[in-house]
This record gives structure tokens, sequence and C-alpha cells, in this order.
């Protein structure tokens, strides 16, 4: 499988509820357990917005590196967002990656009078947006006059890094053949349709499934798959999965307890148990990069993988 022998990365998306000093703590923290990524996410509401908290969280760090998972790409303009980024990659030194998605909830929208299109044609304009950041980020003059942009002669501030990596969190065959061959990550969802809460969806976490989504995206890539994040919807440390997987299968119709158990979406188990569901994950998807919301949860996993010969498989 291609990019089964990729580097583990690790990232912990931080709660949008935690107060300043707790972000700047957590960051020292997450940095201090071996975690490689922090992450914010993009919602409208009281919480907070997810560039800033990531400059306060570089500021008492040296080694991680910050992505926001993920930009509504509708909420943001690609020539602002491109100065945005490259202004926060150059006050952190070159730790920023940009994370980007077609956006999904639609109580969002509404609550900002924003009309809320169909997914194809949210996926398309992400495309469009991404071809547009990276050549401003790149330092190119860009004229662009696309289906959902319009731009003349602009240059922005190129990022800080020679090449500043792209996470672009899609579903859909075209939307991960655009992203196969133009993100550096891509951020897998297998998620199905929004239910009417705007924020919850029906989960497609088949493995047969997410083969297919492999397959399709080497095939688009011609073989040179980008790096694959996974952001883990739920951590259960526990001495019993067969539980674990039935308490959460309850709760979510579109699961069954085979797929809950193999999905790399769940890590369910000891800590052993949970090491080796994602070196499994590597070796049979391609899949290196996750992301967690529990730090004190996971940070005996990334402990056991950086054991000697843990990453080759001895837990």
């Amino acid at each position: 499988m291609p990019g089964a022998d990729r580097p583990f990365r690790f990232g912990l998306q931080v709660r949008d509820d935690n107060s300043a000093d707790d972000l700047r703590a957590i960051a020292v923290a997450a940095e201090r357990a071996g975690f490689d990524v922090l992450s914010t996410s993009d919602h409208v509401g009281t919480n907070w917005s997810a560039l800033t908290p990531l400059t306060a969280m570089a500021a008492v760090t040296e080694r991680l590196r910050f992505c926001p998972l993920v930009l509504n790409n509708d909420f943001w303009h690609p020539v602002h967002l491109a100065r945005e980024v490259a202004a926060i990659d150059h006050v952190t030194d070159g730790r920023f990656e940009l994370g980007i998605g077609a956006g999904h909830a639609h109580t969002e929208y509404a609550a900002i009078g924003a009309t809320f299109d169909p997914p194809r044609v949210r996926k398309e304009r992400l495309a469009e947006a991404i071809e547009i950041v990276r050549r401003l980020l790149d330092g190119e003059e860009v004229t662009q006059h696309g289906n959902h942009y319009s731009i003349d002669r602009v240059r922005t501030m190129p990022s800080r890094q020679e090449h500043l990596p792209i996470l672009a969190g899609v579903n859909g065959r075209e939307a991960l053949a655009h992203a196969a061959r133009h993100a550096d990550i891509i951020g897998l969802t297998m998620l199905g349709k929004t239910l009417p809460d705007g924020n919850q969806h029906e989960v497609r976490w088949q493995p047969a499934r997410l083969d297919a989504t492999i397959a399709h995206v080497a095939e688009q890539s011609a073989g040179l798959i980008p790096e694959l994040n996974v952001l883990v919807q739920r951590i259960v440390v526990t001495d019993d999965r067969e539980a674990a997987a039935a308490e959460i299968v309850a709760a979510v119709p579109s699961l069954d307890h085979a797929d809950a158990l193999a999905t790399p979406f769940l890590l369910l188990g000891t800590h052993d148990n949970i090491a080796a569901q994602i070196l499994a994950a590597r070796e049979r998807w391609g899949v290196s990069y996750f992301t967690v919301r529990d730090l004190d949860a996971f940070s005996p996993v990334i402990e056991r993988l950086a054991r000697p010969g843990a990453r080759s498989g001895a837990t």
C-alpha cells in the first residue's frame, strides 16, 4: 500500500471553549507529549475563531506545527485567505499548514444569510480556491476567471515555507481526485448526508469503502499518494473493545459493530490495542496522520509507538 512506510504524525484538535491560558498550556503539554500538529476548527458561534489561537499556541512552542482542521472555504475569499495564511506562516517561523474544506453545516449558512449551495457546487468552488491559494502562497501573480472567482493580476505575500502544505478535507470521487492532484494532505472524512442538526452526519466507515477510496486516490495521484489524515471521532480506553463498539453503534444507526471495531475513525481498547490499530491502518490504507481530541487518552499511545521497533509492528 502506498504510504504504508510514511512516518506517523499525530495531531491534537483543541476544544473551542478553552481559555487563552488553557490553549497555551495545552500547546506546551502537547509538544512535551510528542504530538506533531495542533489544530482548531472553524464554526460560527461564541467559540474561538480558527486562526488567531494557532498563533498564540505557536508563541509558546518550538517544534509543533499548526493547522485549522478545517476552514470552511465558503467563509474565506482565496485572496484574503492567502494573505492571512502567509502572514501566520511567517509569524510561526514556517510552521503553518492550511486545512480547508467545502463546508457542511447548513445551520451556520442560514445564521449568516449565506446561500448553502449543493455539494457539487461547494466542492467545485473549493477546488478553484485551492488552486488560487496555492499559486499565491508560492509567490505567483494570479489572474483567473473561473466559475466561482474572478481575480486580476493579484500578488500576496508568499509563505515563509518554500511549499506550505495544504490539507483538503473532502469526500466524493471528483473532490478526492482533485485533492489527489493538488493537495499535499487529504483529510479523509468518509461521511454521508448531513443530518438535520447541521453538524452530525451519516457515517460510511466500512473497510471495503475505505479500500475503494484509497485505491481511487492512488489512481488519481499517479501513485504519488498524498499524506492521509483521519480525524478520530472518539477514543475509548477500555479492556473491553467489544462493549465500547456496541455502545457507539447503538447511538449511530449507520454504523455496524464490525465496522466500529475496524475503522480508523474510532480508536477503542487498551493503549496497546490502539497502537496496534494505528499500525494496521497505516499498513492497510496508508493512513499515517491521525488527529485526536483527547491529549491524555492518546499520549500513552504516542509513547508506545515511539519505542524502538514499535512502528514496525511490535508494541
